[in-house]
């Protein structure tokens, strides 16, 4: 929708719109002409083909289609024949042979501090393998203090064995 005053767009002109009659004259017009060109053997191998591969070819003698493919052998652009032209830009992946494959497959380049982390999580990976296996410093100073805790605990159990039977024995004597 237009803004502003008068029908005009924002930098003040006036909008014009094909009606779709003005566009199917149009698109019959050239039509009409390329036929007429077809014909008279003026029509380029180029646009031949465009119509070829459009489908909107309605000329189907088999004078003009010898006609044409004359013109497309004739007529050759530059040195496109001569020179087979390949775009440098364009990246070509390549399938690797099956033999090449295992030879040219390398570690990926990583950056130091990739190689750091990766370092560091194996380190930490085989520390704590050691430590489960309690071949650490810390491990053994760990299961020092859950020996030191379970006798403690194994010596409060029995007091309180001993409290109970005692209470018993006082209440079974009264």
């Amino acid at each position: 929708m237009p803004r502003g005053r008068g029908g005009k767009s924002h930098k003040g002109k006036t909008r014009h719109f094909t009606s779709p009659e003005e566009l199917e004259a149009h698109k019959k017009k050239t039509e009409r002409e390329k036929q007429w060109r077809e014909q008279k053997g003026e029509l380029s191998s180029s646009d031949s083909e465009d119509e070829g591969a459009t489908g909107k070819n309605k000329v189907s003698s088999s004078e003009s289609e010898e006609s044409s493919s004359e013109n497309e052998q004739t007529k050759v652009k530059g040195i496109e024949h001569l020179i087979e032209v390949e775009n440098p830009n364009r990246a070509v992946k390549k399938k690797p042979l099956k033999s090449e494959s295992y030879v040219t497959e390398e570690a990926p380049q990583l950056s130091r501090r990739e190689r750091e982390e990766i370092e560091h999580q194996k380190a930490k990976a085989n520390y704590m393998k050691l430590h489960a296996a309690g071949k650490t410093q810390e491990a053994q100073s760990d299961l020092a203090r859950l020996a030191l805790i379970r006798k403690q605990r194994e010596e409060a159990a029995k007091k309180r064995d001993e409290a109970r039977k005692v209470k018993e024995s006082t209440k079974a004597g009264k």
